[in-house]
Parts: C-alpha cells; sequence; structure tokens
C-alpha cells in the first residue's frame, strides 16, 4: 500500500504543479519580462542546425523556437501542455516547426542518449526533486553532448521573491528543494558530480523594467505568474493575511526598484547561465 500511497501523492504532486504554471499567463511573462533567455542559452549551449535538441520545461518555447530558427532539430518538453498553445502560434508566426510533448522533468518520456543538446531556460529548475531532474538531463544527452541551464540564483530578485512568497506559501512536498538552488553554483556541482565535464558557469543579470510603478508590477505578478497567483490563492480565505502579503510585496518592490527617476522601475534579476558537457 505504501507504494501506492506514494505514486498517487506523485500524482497529485504533478497535478498542482501543472495547474499552477497553467494559471495566470506564464507566456506573456516570459516575453514581457526574459525575452533574451532563449537566444542567450542556445547561443551558449552552440546549436547549429542538425543538432537533436531538447528544452526541458520549455512553456511556450522561450529556448526551444530560437533552437529551432537555428536549424536544430527540436523537441519541446513541459509539464503544462497549456502552454503549447501559445507556443505552437509563436513558431508558426516565426516559420520553424518542432515536436511538443507533455513530459515530466523528473521521468523524462525520451530514450537514453537521445539528444545532442538538452536545455532548460528557468523550466526544470521548478520540478521539485532536484537530483531526479539532473539524473534525467544527463540520462537523455548523448555522451560529449551538451546541458545548458539558465536558473535564477537565490540572492537575486527572483530567488529573493520566492524567499517573500514561502511563509504565505503551501508547506513544499516532502524531500523537495527551493528552485533558486538551481541557481548555486555548488549545489550544481553536487548535482551533477562527475558525470559532466567543461562546466561553465557564468552569473548574470537581465533588467526587468515593464511597469511604471512597484505597485503597479506588484499587479502584474499577481495577475500573471503562476506561483504568486497560488500563494494568493492559498491566503485568499484571510483578508488580514493577504493584505499583509500585499503590504510586503510592494516593499519589497520599492526596495528593489533601482529606477532613479518617478515613473520607472527597474530590476536586476540575476541568474546563472551555466553550459557542461556530459562524459
Amino acid at each position: 500500500m505504501t507504494g501506492i500511497v506514494e505514486r498517487d501523492g506523485d500524482r497529485a504532486l504533478k497535478a498542482r504543479h501543472r495547474a499552477l504554471w497553467a494559471a495566470g499567463n506564464y507566456p506573456a511573462v516570459a516575453a514581457d519580462l526574459i525575452p533574451t533567455f532563449g537566444p542567450t542559452l542556445v547561443a551558449a549551449a552552440g546549436v547549429v542546425a542538425g543538432l537533436r535538441v531538447l528544452d526541458v520545461g520549455a512553456g511556450s518555447g522561450n529556448a526551444a523556437i530560437p533552437a529551432a530558427e537555428r536549424g536544430a532539430i527540436v523537441t519541446a518538453a513541459d509539464l503544462t501542455p497549456e502552454l503549447f498553445v501559445a507556443g505552437r502560434s509563436a513558431a508558426a508566426e516565426r516559420g520553424v516547426d518542432l515536436e511538443w510533448v507533455e513530459a515530466d522533468a523528473e521521468a523524462l518520456p525520451f530514450p537514453d542518449a537521445g539528444f545532442d543538446v538538452v536545455l532548460s531556460s528557468v523550466g526544470a529548475m521548478f520540478a521539485p526533486h532536484h537530483r531526479a531532474v539532473a539524473d534525467e538531463l544527463l540520462r537523455v544527452c548523448r555522451p560529449g553532448g551538451t546541458i545548458g541551464m539558465i536558473n535564477w540564483t537565490p540572492e537575486g530578485f527572483i530567488g529573493q521573491l520566492f524567499r517573500l512568497m514561502a511563509p504565505y506559501a503551501p508547506p513544499p512536498p516532502q524531500g523537495a528543494s527551493p528552485p533558486p538552488m538551481w541557481g548555486d553554483e555548488r549545489h550544481v556541482r553536487e548535482l551533477f558530480g562527475d558525470r559532466i565535464s567543461d562546466l561553465s558557469m557564468d552569473r548574470r543579470s537581465v533588467v526587468m523594467d515593464h511597469s511604471p510603478e512597484p505597485a503597479e508590477f506588484r499587479e502584474y505578478w499577481k495577475r500573471n505568474y503562476g506561483p504568486v497567483i497560488a500563494v494568493y490563492r492559498f491566503n485568499a480565505a484571510d483578508p488580514d493575511r493577504t493584505a499583509e502579503l500585499d503590504r510586503s510585496f510592494l516593499q519589497f518592490l520599492t526596495d528593489w526598484n533601482r529606477a532613479g527617476e518617478p515613473g520607472r522601475t527597474a530590476y536586476d534579476a540575476e541568474y546563472l547561465l551555466l553550459t557542461a558537457r556530459k562524459r
């Protein structure tokens, strides 16, 4: 009976994750705030025409579509196929064709060594069991192939946003690791160990200057970003708690705003760009 309970619990967890990312409008978030991530990752991973590329946690194709534009043979995989609607539309507009597959980053439905390049742009980092994800990324990559990821760092804007939300969020599943740990160099080395070579890790920042005021940016996150939407839904029955979260969120956005003039915001969001070669 224990195994059945664990499988049922795992299925329920995956269903919650799927619903979380289907909420709001993640394709808009990716387009508005991090449009450079896909091309940056594809270039860093050395994607060229003819390579078999897998984008894990692909969402609406942030990295998959730029890879296809380079002539690669691309599969976009994500736990939340609702995001594929926007991805297919964007791919058609840009004149590229790729495969879209519903898939769990912790149990990818692909054969061993099936891809030359395995990518993930702030996608696979959100699966709860990091070791399982690392194992799967390596399993589906051929020997000598490339792993490439962009992950939010714990100390950066998004990492600290998740830290702010944590006291208001549901308890994490047993054995889960915080997503921004994927942006910690030591954690990455521990996950991949000696199964990779030529590991390169570079901390960079993207500037988010989408909204004119911190309060408007708060509402943008509440309206569009699944993890934030989920936290607010979790507290919806407690108006005082929700108001406290609103105040804390606004203070956070006010403190992090580095724009020096009224009517503007600018947030430096740090991320870790990593590439490695599978042994």
